[in-house]
């Protein structure tokens, strides 16, 4: 039985509820992010609201797997504290924003704050929220008991979350040791892949949406909305960014 709720949103359908509440949420990070110029803010909560979506979902849970939640759970809980806790190995302080952010800055003009609303909060927020419907299923009301597809699901998810964090260890330890901005990482995991650690990242995702499809048997409708537009989000918006920095730092 349900023992949560919403109180401003109680009347609403449960993925109501939380989309509402993210976007208040947003719009608060967007504040901060107002109020100190400086939209690396909203990096923490990418990593860290879909932690707190799941918690929710449990406490609304009708009649979901309690391992499932279990094995769910771990696997968010594990990548935003470790994603986070790689925001906070690279961030500067109050004066330091993401190199992305600052391009669209400059690109915009009289445009950036709608850009900055739009392009860097609230969209993404709608994307991750996407991203976690397949966790209402998974976490609340998926019928189905623990099955190989839970298996599965978690082994993406933990593999997914090894290939980000070793790429991202990897790139640590080339940043500290290169002697120009022009020299390429080209050894471990990226020597395999262009960008190892998005595909982690798309890795997590799918592990949701794996874990959407073992509660319920069924990865039709807004279940698969929020991989794929986390997958068109990297494809092309982060992928090509990141490409067009490279081949200005790097020509």
């Amino acid at each position: 039985m349900a023992y949560l709720s919403l109180p401003l949103f109680s009347e609403y359908p449960v993925l109501v509820q939380v989309l509402l509440a993210d976007v208040v949420a947003t719009i608060v990070v967007f504040s901060f992010s107002l109020a100190f110029g400086n939209s690396s803010f909203y990096d923490p909560f990418w990593s860290l609201i879909p932690i707190v979506i799941g918690v929710y979902f449990i406490g609304v849970s009708v009649e979901a797997d309690s391992w499932r939640q279990i094995l769910a759970m771990s696997v968010v809980g594990v990548w935003g504290l470790r994603l986070t806790a790689n925001f906070l190995y690279t961030w500067e302080g109050l004066e330091h924003q993401d190199w992305r952010y600052i391009e669209l800055q400059s690109q915009s003009g009289l445009l950036w704050q709608p850009v900055n609303f739009l392009g860097i909060h609230l969209i993404p927020t709608m994307i991750v929220f996407l991203g976690c419907v397949p966790l209402y299923y998974a976490l609340s009301v998926g019928s189905r008991e623990l099955n190989a597809f839970d298996g599965l699901a978690f082994f993406v998810g933990a593999l997914s979350i090894w290939l980000e964090y070793q790429a991202d260890v990897e790139l640590h330890r080339f940043r500290e040791r290169r002697q120009s901005r022009e020299e390429v990482l080209s050894t471990g995991l990226w020597s395999c892949c262009r960008h190892p650690n998005y595909l982690g990242e798309l890795g997590l995702w799918l592990s949701l949406l794996l874990f959407g499809y073992a509660a319920t048997g069924n990865a039709g409708g807004w279940m698969t909305v929020g991989f794929f537009s986390m997958v068109a989000l990297f494809v092309f918006i982060s992928i090509p960014m990141i490409e067009r920095k490279m081949t200005s730092d790097k020509p």
